[in-house]
């Protein structure tokens, strides 16, 4: 497994930091990390996706969610963010989702719970963070079916706020992404209680379990467009599940 397809890359914002590669049974997929709307974020997945010219684009978006943010990339709409601008840079790629609500993540979610047995309020906490994906991929999707003009977007519609934009320099785009970075990070490491925190942890293993096994399936050379959280965890999975000597 390699850093980063773009190595020696003179831009700060095309960075191994948040970029891996990793041989597949079928292929090899390009893992670019993002943080939500960054403009750093946008340019590098412009960029992996245009250096790579794969044959599939992935994006953490749920299947149900994917046409509403090919209207955004078609409009060019600030909605869409990193994910609207992969889907513009994807030229003649196949687009897919690869995010939950699935099938195959609720059955993995399932199964951990049956599996492991948490208590009543840790399965409460674990049950409670699909309600939220769940609602957002079923107005994108609905957005998406009604005329122009009638909406029922989401809240997450709205653009993230963030101390620099696409106009500043790289360098000052790339300081600000990485303290992005770490303040989420410190927030994921300081959830609420032993409950809330344990639920979430199954929840993100049966997420993250089943974007990898939607990875692997895709044939040919794949660029994904995922959280810098999902980063590593998703690489160490394709990782494990390629074969030996490659």
């Amino acid at each position: 497994m390699s850093k980063s397809p773009l190595p020696d890359h003179p831009n700060p914002r095309i960075t191994g930091r948040y970029l891996r590669r990793v041989s597949t049974q079928t292929g090899a997929v390009t893992l670019v990390g993002v943080a939500h709307d960054h403009p750093a974020s946008i340019h590098r997945v412009r960029t992996a996706i245009r250096g790579c010219d794969p044959d599939t684009v992935a994006l953490e978006l749920p299947p149900l969610a994917l046409t509403r943010f090919e209207q955004y990339a078609a409009r060019d709409d600030p909605a869409g963010g990193e994910m609207s601008a992969a889907i513009r840079a994807a030229s003649s790629a196949t687009l897919v989702g690869i995010d939950r609500p699935t099938w195959g993540y609720c059955r993995r979610l399932l199964d951990r719970l049956v599996r492991v047995r948490p208590n009543r309020q840790t399965v409460r906490e674990t049950l409670g963070r699909v309600r939220s994906p769940l609602s957002h991929a079923l107005r994108c999707r609905v957005s998406a079916a009604l005329p122009e003009g009638i909406s029922v977007e989401p809240a997450s519609a709205t653009p993230t706020d963030h101390d620099t934009d696409a106009s500043d320099d790289p360098a000052t785009q790339a300081a600000d992404e990485r303290r992005q970075v770490r303040r989420s990070r410190a927030i994921l490491d300081s959830l609420g209680s032993q409950h809330r925190r344990r639920g979430s942890r199954l929840e993100r293993e049966a997420r993250e379990a089943e974007m990898a096994d939607r990875l692997t399936g895709l044939d040919g050379t794949t660029v994904a467009v995922v959280g810098i959280s999902h980063l590593d965890p998703l690489a160490e999975r394709l990782r494990e599940g390629a074969p030996r000597g490659r």
